[in-house]
């Protein structure tokens, strides 16, 4: 296998699994916020519906139950919509740690982007991610170095521009197999990104505004629950496009879900295991070192 082609391939699949990296500021295709930037925007000040993208434990990512609550226990009592997603962005972007899970648009699949990934501040992530039924990729970071294992699916269909011999060949030789790379690297660029918690927690877009121009108002909801968890809801309207998001009422205000998109077409991404340590360790046994992969293939 010719590296050029190797190069080229890993480099569309690595950016491809970098496209979470738009989780806070992107927009989707359709004209209004994805899941991701709906987030963002729940928790930026001035009611914008910004919340930053933080990972979710591998909890379930099911409508949350509803409880009620009487006028006596109601949560941030006196605050705003707009007051409540400013402490809920405070809390959220001080956490040393998250885990996420559900999807978020994908913009160059135009489909959606599946994520289950662990990451902290000092660069550790551990998870899976894969857009829809194109398989799906397995990654640690931790150190210096990214390691990535790709099911058959995925290598398959990787890179359109490339033989599908070639694909075939790669699929065959990697599937299933960790491989790693430098983290500093060209091809781990967009991977190592992605494993900013800072960037991913920080990078909150501006958005919240309708198509005239004016700002949407981010209102109170009914208290429910997220996995257990008392929640209060927020929501933003933007034309068709719709986003919820679920506040914690108890102990830090943390952002536990955001459900963003159309009547159509929605995401739900769920955060859990705020400061919780990351299980970024080493994966034990062989792991191919990409840049030895020309001798392996001559």
């Amino acid at each position: 296998m010719r590296r050029r082609a190797r190069r080229t391939a890993l480099t569309a699949l690595l950016l491809a699994a970098g496209a979470t990296a738009c989780l806070t500021g992107c927009q989707s295709d359709q004209g209004g916020d994805g899941a991701s930037d709906g987030a963002a925007r729940s928790a930026a000040s001035g009611g914008s519906a910004t919340a930053s993208p933080a990972a979710s434990a591998p909890g379930s990512t099911a409508a949350p139950a509803e409880a009620s609550a009487s006028a006596s226990d109601e949560p941030f009592a006196g605050l705003t919509g707009e007051e409540i997603s400013e402490q809920a962005r405070i809390a959220t972007t001080g956490a040393r740690s998250v885990h996420f899970t559900g999807s978020v648009p994908d913009e160059e699949s135009g489909g959606s982007l599946n994520l289950d990934v662990a990451l902290d501040r000092k660069g550790g992530c551990a998870g899976t991610m894969g857009v829809d039924d194109q398989g799906q990729m397995e990654l640690i970071r931790t150190g210096d170095t990214l390691y990535v294992k790709f099911d058959k699916r995925f290598l398959r269909t990787l890179d359109k521009d490339e033989p599908q011999a070639g694909n075939e060949a790669l699929a065959t030789l990697l599937a299933g197999r960790w491989t790693s790379m430098p983290a500093d690297g060209p091809d781990a660029k967009a991977m190592t990104g992605f494993c900013d918690l800072d960037k991913l927690l920080d990078d909150g877009g501006e958005g919240g505004e309708s198509g005239d121009g004016t700002r949407s108002k981010l209102t109170r909801g009914k208290v429910t629950t997220v996995d257990g968890t008392p929640a209060i809801t927020l929501h933003e309207t933007t034309g068709s496009h719709r986003t919820t998001l679920y506040v914690a009422t108890e102990g830090k205000p943390f952002l536990l879900r955001v459900e963003s998109g159309f009547e159509q077409e929605s995401h739900t991404l769920t955060l859990t295991d705020f400061d919780e340590p990351v299980p970024a360790k080493a994966p034990s046994g062989a792991v191919i070192d990409l840049d030895d992969l020309d001798a392996m293939t001559t």
